[in-house]
């Protein structure tokens, strides 16, 4: 009866039913992974130490991406049978090099060297083998199709650049995964709305997998953090989405998103964009020292010395760049280089308001 069952059914029948199956597998694989973790951790001593640039002051377990790489792992290798294999197995090996190279840099040292090769490995395996790249920049600045070598190499420059931009806006309770949980949501939907459902159950699997890291990660006495390892995994991932859905809609001249995709990719990565190239700025040109030392320039960091708390400084962002999220979405009518133009804008301006109403706030105080 079970053999028959599996040769009738088909994902692509029931996609609304299969997702909800998907992350609720996903979110429970993690929730019960999570307790052990944190044992472990304990036990075995394998805890942060707080120092002079954390925002805690007390030990924690950084181990936070096992427990999201092995609930993802699990769902991917259960419904890889019914799916697209190649892209699924793919994503899983690209994974497995990330975890392990993050797993060692969460408990001793990896050095950037081995984890840049790391990245660019992982993601070579998807751009090769599923030419999933960015053929072109939808006439940006005038330049449309890329040749396929300068693809290789910019699709290549993007994932880094995502990778490493989302592993620096893990610096309090709730951020990195609130902001990851959001853009994977959106994702979700555009995959779901397009037909790949491949693309939608890994985001839906992480999904699950994120709901019930931060039910840990915002605990006050059962904290965890996703460290490396997960910051890695997550940061991959999301700069595998942004890639696919830049170049489907690249290919599909009757997408709605045909030009606007880089437009809507900012838009959801824009905090961790503007806030890395914002503290690149700030240690290049005012502090005069290597862009790569860590430091407490954040704008979350900005939020915490203004006085809001870790809570409502992950809340804050989060509704700011779900905010530009949907400014994005109602300017597809518009030329992509003026899009981007007013992103920007609106996204400064955005950003600059709660602190624009703690001044106020302070000041009526007084």
């Amino acid at each position: 009866m079970i053999e028959i069952l599996l040769e009738n059914f088909n994902p692509e029948n029931r996609p609304f039913v299969w997702l909800v199956s998907a992350f609720i597998l996903a979110f429970i694989i993690a929730y019960q992974t999570f307790p052990t973790i944190l044992y472990v951790a304990k036990e075995k001593h394998l805890m942060d130490e707080p120092d002079s640039r954390s925002m805690h002051s007390n030990k924690t377990p950084t181990l936070g991406g096992i427990g999201i790489f092995f609930s993802i792992v699990v769902v991917l290798t259960i419904v890889g049978a019914m799916l697209n294999t190649k892209v699924l197995l793919l994503v899983m090996g690209a994974l497995t090099i990330l975890f392990f190279l993050g797993l060692k840099d969460d408990l001793t040292i990896l050095s950037p060297r081995k984890k840049f090769i790391g990245q660019l490995l992982a993601a070579l395996l998807l751009i090769v083998f599923t030419d999933t790249r960015i053929i072109g920049f939808s006439k940006i600045l005038d330049v449309d199709m890329l040749p396929y070598w300068v693809s290789i190499f910019f699709t290549l420059f993007v994932y880094i650049l995502i990778i490493n931009a989302y592993n620096l806006i893990d610096g309090v309770d709730g951020l990195a995964g609130s902001i990851a949980l959001l853009i994977s949501a959106v994702f979700s939907v555009l995959f779901y709305k397009s037909g790949a459902l491949s693309l939608a159950t890994i985001s839906v699997a992480l999904i699950g997998a994120l709901l019930a890291f931060l039910r840990y990660n915002f605990s006050s006495g059962k904290k965890i953090f996703m460290g490396d390892t997960g910051s890695m995994i997550v940061g991959f991932l999301l700069a595998f989405f942004t890639i696919s859905f830049i170049s489907q809609s690249q290919l599909n001249t009757d997408s709605q998103y045909f030009r606007a995709s880089p437009a809507l990719a900012i838009a959801m990565l824009f905090y961790p964009l503007m806030d890395t190239c914002r503290i690149f700025f700030i240690r290049i040109f005012i502090l005069r020292k290597s862009p790569f030392e860590a430091d407490r320039n954040h704008v979350h960091h900005r939020f915490i010395l203004y006085g809001y708390t870790h809570l409502q400084t992950t809340l804050a962002i989060v509704l700011i760049n779900f905010i530009i999220i949907i400014i994005a979405f109602n300017m597809l009518h518009l030329n992509l280089n003026t899009q981007i133009g007013l992103l920007f804008v609106y996204g400064a301006v955005l950003y600059y308001l709660p602190f624009l109403i703690k001044k106020r706030l302070k000041k009526s105080n007084n």
